[in-house]
């Protein structure tokens, strides 16, 4: 996987759960461990875990469990990324929106590290908009 990690997860997601897979695997980052601790505190991952090789966790990999509804259909219905290699987006702790009245999620990088829009707007913090997802 070459250039942009964070668009690959969030699409590998996204393709998991539209092909109703139980679980994906990830290569291991900081930064995607990161994201998927804020996906999994509002639901949007089920929950994921670290498989390490020769014991160290930067040769390791990501087993996510996808989310799903009771009537089966996934949690995740489509992602958009918003802050790109090529062009970075910054929004203002104020402008700190929700998503969809509140249904789907945006994802920020802050200097608190990387939360959701209503933890960054309850910390009254901005950052880089990361993705949105609902």
């Amino acid at each position: 996987m070459v250039g942009d990690k964070v668009s690959n997860l969030i699409i590998k997601l996204k393709n998991a759960s539209k092909a109703k897979l139980a679980t994906v695997s990830f290569p291991y980052t900081k930064f995607s461990e990161s994201i998927l601790e804020t996906l999994k505190k509002d639901g949007f991952v089920k929950d994921f875990s670290v498989k390490s090789k020769k014991g160290l966790k930067a040769f390791g990999t990501l087993e996510i469990e996808v989310a799903y509804e009771e009537d089966g259909s996934p949690k995740i219905q489509d992602v958009k990324r918003v802050s790109k290699l090529s062009k970075r987006v910054y929004v203002k702790a104020g402008d700190v929106k929700p998503l969809r009245s509140g249904y789907g999620l945006t994802v920020f990088s802050t200097p608190k590290g990387v939360m959701s829009d209503k933890e960054a707007k309850a910390e009254h913090v901005g950052g880089e908009e990361l993705f949105r997802i609902w």
